[in-house]
């Protein structure tokens, strides 16, 4: 008996959910010391309990102070950017659009090179000021993308390409005026999960679960609004108040997320498109089936970023765009076909 729609729905969520907490456990395991699953859990256990567990000190410490914030911390990232990218595909009814056209990566970008140059470098000073930065350039953006109060979705394309280039020509600039901070900025533009806190994964956690349900709140609007904005007037949709929503939700997810671990290319981009083509259009599955694949891909190109080269680390950001592009193009080909 075939299933109903609803039901293989729920069947790929729950399937999804298994891989993607496999992956969490499996990704803790995996470094320059390599630490077994039952210990782990153990670790793990013996934060939440009051028993006293024979625990290698220094596996604890590598679990529960470097690995375990940093799995999770990529879970969210890849999460908000995914589902940034379902609702703005949504609102612009174009499946090549993702979360940087509001222009958060380039605002990031400048805002952290600011930091790294000119202000104490620190994480919390670099983080504050790329979001800082990345906020404004949503926002001047969204701004001149407005025609008489109306977004309009050519000029904010255009404006987000215009601001993007002209923000990445400043950091260029910044790069080569300042050699001894080259290498920060590099790093930072090229994203990097390095140095994650369970702070950090806090505010990312709050900051991730709002935006997931402010937009799955709006998921039937999101489904009108592909019809055309003409049809969802018709329909009653409040089509400009609804694309203002999103796009504030999206720009904020975005700006958090970048703001800690830099810029992380093409996972706004190809984990929705991928799961389209898994589950459709319909934003009520889309939206949480590409959270939690989202979360699964981003933990994958962690994991090479970490282990593909002995005692050293590549930048997320090179890993994604290595793996992304040539996917990409495939699912745009067989989409042709």
């Amino acid at each position: 008996m075939e299933l109903s729609n609803k039901k293989r729905m729920r069947l790929y969520f729950i399937i999804l959910s298994f891989i993607l907490v496999f992956f969490i456990v499996f990704s803790i395991s995996l470094g320059g010391i390599s630490i077994g699953i039952k210990e782990i859990f153990e670790i793990i256990l013996s934060k939440f309990t009051e028993k006293n567990l024979e625990i290698n000190s220094s596996n604890y410490f590598i679990v529960w102070n470097l690995r375990f914030p940093r799995i999770l911390l990529a879970s969210l990232v890849g999460a908000s950017l995914s589902i940034s990218g379902v609702a703005l595909q949504g609102i612009f009814k174009n499946p090549m659009a993702d979360p940087y056209v509001t222009g958060t990566s380039a605002g990031a970008s400048f805002g952290a090179s600011i930091a790294i140059v000119f202000l104490k470098e620190s994480n919390i000073t670099i983080g504050f000021s790329a979001f800082i930065f990345s906020v404004i350039a949503s926002f001047l953006i969204y701004y001149l993308a407005q025609n008489k109060g109306k977004v309009d979705v050519v000029n904010l394309l255009l404006a987000g390409i215009v601001l993007s280039s002209l923000l990445s020509a400043f950091v260029s600039f910044i790069m080569i005026f300042n050699q001894q901070e080259l290498i920060s900025i590099f790093t930072y533009t090229m994203g990097s999960f390095n140095g994650a806190n369970w702070m950090q994964f806090k505010i990312l956690l709050f900051t991730t679960f709002l935006g997931f349900f402010v937009l799955y709140y709006l998921h039937k609007e999101l489904n009108i609004l592909t019809l055309g904005d003409e049809s969802a007037k018709s329909i009653g949709v409040e089509v400009e108040k609804v694309k203002k929503i999103i796009l504030i939700s999206t720009s904020l997810l975005t700006a958090i997320a970048v703001s800690y671990v830099g810029i992380i290319a093409f996972v706004g981009l190809i984990v929705p498109h991928f799961f389209r083509l898994l589950t459709g259009s319909n934003h009520k599955y889309l939206l949480p089936i590409s959270f939690v694949g989202g979360a699964i891909f981003m933990l994958i190109c962690d994991n090479l970023s970490r282990t593909l080269i002995n005692n050293s680390e590549i930048p997320v950001g090179i890993i994604t765009s290595i793996i992304g592009a040539p996917l990409f193009l495939y699912l745009l080909n067989k989409r042709k076909r």
